[in-house]
């Protein structure tokens, strides 16, 4: 009988031991207390308060601003929380420095009102992944904290926001390395606030 047990047993074991072991594999890909890694691009204002990063832009000014790592990555999953309080930013990644708008890339929309959790290649295809206002509504919480994780396998991207799947491609042609950058949208009212920010290295 202890035979016929033990394999149920050793399962329950490795289960109670997964989410230990996966907490342990993420990351702080910020410190939640300077600049340290990332660097300032651009027009805009970013400003650590309250242990998150505020990014905020006014209309009138029309250059777009970006908060961007110093280091390169190729695949990963990033996972963080933000809170878009007015206006449109996102999470890019792969990106280069060039281009209009100071960089070029893949962007996990982030918005206060819409298209949050879209896939948009700025300086390329435009939106890639834009979802409807009807999906958005059943993933973002406007005005309130969210979690958005990314996962970037060579060609197959996965974009989640709390959890719900919003966006998806596979064999996609586009950059495989780049930086990951926080964006403030130049030509609006912008108030995004960032933090927890962590890596799952592969």
């Amino acid at each position: 009988m202890i035979f016929r047990l033990f394999p149920l047993l050793f399962a329950i074991g490795l289960a109670s031991l997964t989410p230990l072991l996966s907490a342990e594999t993420w990351k702080p890909l910020w410190d939640g207390k300077t600049l340290s890694g990332w660097r300032v691009v651009g027009k805009g204002e970013w400003k650590i308060e309250d242990g998150a990063l505020r990014g905020t832009n006014v209309k009138s000014e029309k250059a777009y601003g970006h908060l961007i790592s110093e280091q390169s990555f190729s695949d990963f999953t990033i996972r963080l929380k933000f809170k878009a309080v007015k206006g449109n930013s996102g999470l890019y990644f792969r990106i280069a420095e060039k281009g209009f708008s100071g960089v070029t890339g893949f962007q996990a929309e982030i918005d206060a009102t819409k298209d949050v959790g879209g896939l948009y290649e700025t300086n390329g295809r435009s939106w890639v992944v834009q979802p409807k206002p009807e999906q958005v509504a059943t993933w973002f919480k406007p005005g309130e904290w969210n979690t958005m994780t990314v996962t970037a396998k060579g060609g197959d991207i996965t974009v989640e926001i709390n959890g719900k799947k919003s966006a998806e491609l596979r064999d996609d042609p586009g950059r495989r390395e780049g930086l990951f950058a926080l964006q403030v949208h130049g030509g609006q009212d912008v108030d995004v606030w960032f933090k927890d920010l962590e890596l799952l290295a592969p």
